[in-house]
């Protein structure tokens, strides 16, 4: 009970520092100001939240071609996966992870098998962390360019290879079978042969994680969709600058859609990125030449399209899982009689 207790505690206190820096640079900003300029972007927010299934939908087409065809979900279900996956990781303090878990939990209960399901979540996320780091370097290279300034070029850098690192490990270490082997150690601890199916299971996801990654066209698909999902998700970032009557092109949208997101996957353990996206809008921002309140309108955009797509999504996954609870309730009472 203490070690969960421990971990609550640390999330609620990444989470007030991540507040506590929100409020800070609100106000260093002007809350009058910001408040004015975010009331420009209107209507034009509801387009936001539309836009952003797109991003979603070729998401949804990069987890897909990782299943093998006879287990694969249909698309509108991996599309809607894929949705309330992403809610529970941008809305639920759960260090981003959640959403990959619910995603993996939602497959199962459609009827994809639990190795299945929980490998292709991996291996999609393995392949996500070195699709990131190349379009990090790609949005560096274009700050570059477009401002001339270097100084941030060394930390970038190290933050690309300490992910390409990352991802060599994470890669390697499911190749070598790393879950049978936890599962071997969990059952010696314990002590009791009651143990082995979990070194079965573990030997079993292992073997389904190998076989993802032999299947070349799949992982390849992934790569190009989930790249493809993040210069496509830029986007939503031009529409917010053109609606916000800030400088609008191709070029700044993917410059603050890479450093943000890139900012953001650093700061993993603040819940929802609280204060550490909006620091980060307001310094790629002002080398754009963007003021401080309209980067942190910005950043508000964000938010609000992220409140907008994700309540819903948090929504229909609790009603998902009542309406499973309900059935299997019903089904053990009608089993008792």
């Amino acid at each position: 009970m203490k070690a969960p207790g421990k971990i609550h505690v640390t999330v609620w206190l990444f989470g007030l520092a991540g507040a506590a820096l929100f409020t800070g640079l609100l106000v260093r900003q002007g809350i009058g100001q910001v408040w004015d300029a975010f009331a420009t972007a209107e209507w034009t927010i509801l387009g936001i939240v539309v836009y952003h299934l797109i991003p979603v939908f070729f998401d949804a087409l990069g987890w897909g071609v990782l299943f093998p065809k006879s287990d694969r979900p249909r698309l509108f279900q991996l599309l809607w996966m894929r949705w309330i996956g992403e809610s529970v990781s941008t809305l639920v303090p759960s260090a981003a992870v959640g959403g990959d878990i619910v995603r993996a939990r939602l497959a199962a209960i459609s009827g994809t098998p639990l190795p299945v399901a929980a490998g292709s979540v991996l291996v999609d996320i393995t392949l996500g962390i070195f699709i990131q780091a190349g379009f990090t370097l790609l949005g560096l290279f274009l700050l570059v360019d477009r401002t001339g300034k270097t100084s941030f070029v060394g930390p970038t850098l190290v933050g690309v290879v300490v992910a390409l690192f990352a991802f060599v490990g994470f890669y390697f270490v499911q190749r070598l079978g790393i879950f049978r082997f936890l599962a071997r150690i969990i059952s010696r601890l314990a002590g009791s042969s009651d143990w082995q199916s979990l070194v079965q299971g573990g030997d079993t996801l292992d073997g389904t994680v190998r076989s993802l990654y032999a299947r070349r066209g799949g992982v390849i698909g992934c790569c190009i969709w989930t790249m493809a999902s993040l210069i496509i998700g830029s986007g939503e970032i031009w529409l917010a600058l053109w609606a916000l009557d800030l400088p609008a092109s191709v070029v700044n949208a993917l410059i603050l859609q890479s450093t943000v997101l890139t900012i953001r996957s650093a700061a993993f353990a603040v819940p929802a990125g609280l204060g550490v996206q909006e620091g980060g809008y307001l310094v790629v921002g002002n080398l754009l030449g963007i003021p401080g309140e309209g980067a942190f309108a910005l950043s508000l955009v964000a938010r609000a399209r992220e409140i907008g797509l994700g309540v819903p999504g948090l929504i229909t996954w609790q009603f998902i899982e009542a309406r499973r609870l309900w059935r299997v309730r019903a089904r053990l009472a009608a089993n008792a009689r």
